[in-house]
């Protein structure tokens, strides 16, 4: 089972634990693995105490390593449930290829009800027929695949096909991208709470992980809601009840040979709440859910994480990139271990050219453990809907738009200069 990451402070006596190297996930100690540690810890704010306290350890660290059995190549501390699950590697290799350098997922999983509602926007029924026209636009636009490694597929999405009757996974997979699949069944108020949400679905979750990866599905993702304001938000209560139901999903997907989208979403709300207290309640958040998550023996290197970017109340007004940029890395690192192959950052509550401003300007403060990609919906569809508007005359000029998108985004999350955003 994989460490957590170490807390954001801690007294001078004690050795940071981010600055400690340890034997890798296959079972070699690598040294390569020491410069990883480092700069987990290092990353931006270090100070120079850190920097000796490490480069004194490492070398001592080096020579512990020689005794170590390279021949075994077996992991000690592996739990029995990454012993004996038969997707272990296959999960990792899933997470590595959704989370590769210039690639993030198109988040197009909306229920049947908030399909209808993007639609009513443009004038269109909410029918299987418009549902179903609408993402075969999505998942069919030539070169998409350059830029989008997996996407988030609505139930009935996932069994559809094509107008030429092309199932969607295939149109997908010759692309490039992976299927991948919503599995939780909504949110329900938690009883004695002001508002508060659960997120439902664990019943009979393992069978259907199986028929959705019998069906080409090979990722999934579960929400939770994390209400957010300047006093008293989020409660324990709410704040243990998600990490749990995030937890024992993440397992259950896992056990089925599905990468689980961790989404802990501290949510963009109304309120005049700073931009330091989401960092603040983010952190707590991703503590407690990654606590359960190594409760639950989850394999680290085989989840994803989808987290929201550090904001401040919708009543406030917006900040700079480089000021979300700050505090979102700085999030990660306090509460996010380095096992985690990718974090795909959500767009809500963002236009399509703040969510790209604000990805692209994350990448200043790297190099990260992880990628820094993105998991956006909104951000590539919403001006790809009105182009398209359900006339076939502007299904062309709606696909490039889809494409120009992804693009920017790509671009976004390997360079630091701002990309050109169409």
């Amino acid at each position: 089972m994989a460490a957590m990451a170490c807390g954001s402070s801690m007294g001078l006596g004690s050795i940071p634990c981010c600055a400690v190297a340890t034997p890798s996930a296959s079972g070699a100690g690598r040294t390569e693995n020491a410069a990883i540690s480092r700069s987990v810890f290092l990353g931006s704010g270090s100070v120079g105490f850190y920097k000796t306290a490490a480069a004194q350890l490492l070398p001592q660290t080096r020579k512990n390593w020689q005794n170590v059995d390279y021949q075994r190549r077996q992991v000690v501390m592996t739990s029995e449930f990454e012993k004996t699950n038969p997707y272990a590697d296959e999960l990792r290799r899933t997470a590595a290829f959704i989370s590769a350098p210039g690639k993030g997922i198109l988040a197009s999983d909306e229920s049947n009800a908030t399909t209808g509602k993007r639609l009513a926007t443009v004038g269109l029924d909410n029918t299987e027929a418009n549902r179903q026209a609408w993402r075969e636009l999505l998942y069919s636009a030539p070169g998409l695949g350059n830029y989008i490694s997996g996407t988030i597929m609505f139930e009935e999405t996932l069994f559809q096909s094509s107008r030429a009757g092309v199932p969607f996974v295939d149109i997908l997979k010759q692309q490039g991208i992976l299927p991948g699949i919503k599995v939780d069944t909504g949110l329900q108020p938690i009883d004695g709470t002001d508002g508060e949400t659960a997120t439902q679905g664990l019943d009979g979750l393992a069978e259907r992980c199986r028929r959705y990866y019998q069906q080409g599905a090979r990722f999934a993702k579960w929400r939770a809601v994390i209400k957010v304001d300047s006093e008293k938000h989020p409660s324990s209560t709410a704040i243990m009840e998600n990490a749990h139901g995030l937890a024992r999903y993440a397992q259950i997907c896992q056990a089925n040979g599905l990468v689980p989208i961790v989404e802990p979403e501290v949510t963009l709300g109304d309120g005049d709440y700073s931009i330091e207290r989401t960092a603040y309640i983010s952190e707590k958040v991703n503590s407690h859910v990654f606590r359960f998550l190594n409760e639950y023996n989850v394999i680290l290197e085989g989840i994803l994480l989808k987290p929201n970017m550090i904001l401040p109340g919708l009543d406030v007004p917006t900040p700079a990139p480089e000021e979300v940029a700050k505090y979102t890395v700085r999030t990660m690192l306090r509460s996010i271990p380095a096992a985690v192959p990718g974090i795909h950052f959500l767009s809500g509550g963002m236009s399509e050219e703040e969510a790209t401003l604000n990805l692209n300007a994350l990448q200043a403060y790297g190099p990260t453990p992880w990628s820094l990609t993105f998991s956006y919906g909104r951000a590539l569809q919403s001006s790809t809907l009105k182009i398209w508007s359900g006339k076939e005359e502007n299904w062309k000029a709606a696909q490039e738009r889809l494409v120009a998108l992804a693009k920017a985004n790509s671009e976004a999350q390997v360079s630091v200069p701002a990309p050109q955003i169409p």
